[in-house]
Formats: C-alpha cells, structure tokens, sequence
C-alpha cells in the first residue's frame, strides 16, 4: 500500500524520488512456483476438457449395417478463476488482533477462488529494527507475527504482494523473514526486485508481476525494465497478470489523472500510462492499490484493469471516514490463454477499526461506476445490480 494516513497523521516517506532509469543491468529474476500436487499447494483444483468426435458403425440384428453421422461436441475453453483484493495489513505487534481468523471471517466466502491475490502491506516479522525513528508519530512501520502468515493461507489468499512501500519497514531482515514463513504457508510471494510469482489452476499456469515506485521492489518508474520482467512472465506462464501500487493517496485521490501523481512530494507514477503499456507489453488483466481509496476501472484492448481495489483490511490504523471505508473484491475468470471470459465485484465496506464486511447496499460497487463513467467515459467498465462486470464497449 502505498501507506495511507492514519485517523492521527499522514505518514512520512522514507523514500526518496525515483528516477526512470533505475539499475536493471544486472537483472535476476526470482520465479516462485508453486505447484499443484503436494502439501504446499497454493491451487488444489483441476480443470479439464473433453472432446468427443468420431464415427462409428451400428450392425442391427446381424444384418444391416447403419453407419451413424458423425458429431463433434464442442469444447467448453479451459479457464481459470482469481479473486483480488488491495491492502491488507492486520495492525503492528504487539497490537494485533487477538484472533486474526476470526477477523478475516466475515469476508472469507466472498473472497473464495482457486486463486486469490492480496497487497501485504508490511511484514511477517520479528525483527525489531524499524524504520522510523521511536517517538516519531509520523512514521509507520508494520509487522505481524509471522504465524499470521498461515492464517493468510487458511482464508484462501495464495498471492500475496511486496511491491510496496511498507515491504522493507524492518529491513532486511523482514523481508526475509516474510518470504521465509510465506514459502513455508504455500503462499506465493511477488513484487520484490526480478521475483515473479508463478502459480496454477489445473495445467494453467498464471504469472504475477508486481511493481511500485521505488527500487526495492519491481520499479514501474522504469517502463524498460517492465517490459523485459513481463515479457519474461509471457515465457513463464500463458495467462500474465500486473499489479501496479501506485497514485496518489487519500479521499481526493480518487480519480485516474492520467498524469504522474505525487504524495509528500514523491513520484507515485502515472498508473494510467504504466497499466495501458502493461497491456501493450503483453499482460492480460491489471490490478491496483495504494491510494487507500476505490478507483474506476477501464476495458482497453479487451482486457480488465481496476486502477485501485481500496484498502481491504486493516486493524486500527488508517481512516475508514467517507470513501475511505468503501473496498471491495473483483473476481475473474480468464482463458488459459488471458482473454477475459467473465467478473463480479462484491462491495465490502470497513468498520470503524478496518474490518471487512460484505455491504448488501452495493455503495462500493455504484462509486466505482461512478468514477469509471467519469474518467473512461465508452471505455469503462459496468457493474451490474447483480455485481456481473460488463462493458459500454470493447
């Protein structure tokens, strides 16, 4: 999450201005894998396809031979399913909640999938060496017991990202310590510098390149390098999926400006221009967070980006007032081979301490029309009453 302000103060980056040409040349790629036999399975169902055709011959009472016509059933394509959220960060140790599942709860159903995506924003940790200087009331660091990593897995999410700006709040360390115990839950882990996240539903294997604004992570301020890291997704797997933490942050920053954003003064991208040459580069679907608030999404060259999925759960961090409050979970389902086939979003809305819960009133579903209508005009993307993804044109 590109870190919101907490209900008592915005925080303060520690990250200086990145510069497009940050240092790729010595570039390695971490592939996670995870596969789809054994005990660490991130994806346990299968999807298969059959194709029946052929001519046979019927001999009836051993004198007349009838030969039958021939009939082709066609063949449903294989698809996969995800589901996706935006940030999730479950508070700072010692202040946690108590029982982390039960605090999931409310929303495990909706956010079902054979795979399920979510920004993790901060740590599994026990490190101590935090970022911010003690006493400084506006600096905000993040870790959680590392146990709470098997609790991410025991509600479904299966990949999980680390390009964001709370990735290294406990130095190296804690992003150790996070790949380690996500590794060992069957959660794969994407974002950080040349790592990709290979996951699999059935035979299908789904590529996760994840990027944000700073050179600790997979840098989207550097487009050149993007391409090479997609391109490389497009080798490992048929279906490539982007996620971008990007944009500005809080209530106001809720429209896709189609220029770059700042916050505090530091370059956040332009997430309009880096999504549409995601695309261009060969990804099928783009997901977003990190301005702590809903953005519309768009149906370019016939494929779904959601420029942000808002905040999705936190414990008593961040400002859940106005907008702040509304999220949601984007379900979809693709081809084996990333066209997009069908999508639903669920509105959830977040309780005074940032807990999820489904919203029956569909607020977050008719604000995203909103700013969809209102930023992508023919191009944005419809959520009908019913929560199915349409769309005005292709």
């Amino acid at each position: 999450m590109v870190g919101r302000h907490s209900v008592r103060a915005q925080r303060v980056r520690t990250g200086s201005r990145l510069r497009r040409t940050a240092i790729w040349g010595s570039l390695v790629v971490v592939v996670g894998t995870v596969g789809a036999v054994g005990a660490a399975n991130v994806v346990t169902g299968d999807t298969t396809s059959t194709t029946l055709s052929g001519t046979t011959t019927t001999t009836i009472a051993g004198t007349t031979t009838v030969p039958s016509t021939t009939t082709t059933v066609p063949v449903r394509p294989v698809t996969i399913s995800l589901s996706a959220v935006g940030d999730t960060e479950l508070g700072n140790s010692p202040r946690v909640p108590v029982n982390p599942n039960a605090y999931f709860a409310p929303v495990k159903t909706a956010l079902a999938a054979p795979i399920v995506f979510g920004n993790l924003e901060g740590t599994f940790t026990s490190a101590t060496n935090s970022k911010c200087v003690a006493g400084d009331s506006e600096c905000f660091a993040f870790r959680v017991p590392t146990s709470f990593a098997a609790v991410y897995r025991s509600v479904g999410f299966t990949v999980m990202n680390s390009a964001n700006n709370h990735s290294y709040d406990f130095g190296t360390q804690g992003v150790l310590q996070t790949s380690q115990v996500l590794r060992a839950s069957g959660i794969a882990q994407a974002g950080l510098p040349g790592q990709i996240a290979v996951v699999r539903e059935g035979a299908t294997k789904v590529a996760f390149v994840d990027f944000a604004p700073y050179a600790t992570t997979n840098n989207l301020l550097n487009f050149a390098a993007a391409h090479q890291l997609v391109a490389r997704a497009r080798r490992l797997a048929p279906v490539v999926v982007v996620y971008m933490h990007a944009g500005a942050e809080g209530s106001s920053a809720d429209h896709v400006t189609r220029t770059t954003e700042y916050f505090l003064g530091e370059n956040r991208g332009d997430p309009y221009l880096f999504a549409h040459d995601a695309i261009n580069a060969g990804a099928d679907l783009v997901l977003a967070s990190g301005p702590h608030v809903l953005r519309g999404m768009e149906w370019y060259r016939g494929h779904l980006i959601a420029y942000s999925l808002g905040d999705f759960e936190n414990y008593e961090n961040f400002s859940t007032s106005g907008d702040l409050a509304l999220s949601g979970i984007l379900h979809v389902s693709l081809t084996s081979a990333g066209s997009f086939v069908s999508g639903t979003f669920t509105s959830v809305r977040l309780s005074a301490i940032g807990q999820a819960f489904v919203d029956p009133t569909r607020a977050s579903a008719t604000f995203v029309n909103q700013l969809s209508r209102e930023d992508f005009g023919a191009q944005a993307v419809v959520i009908a009453k019913d929560g199915t993804i349409r769309f005005t044109s292709g």
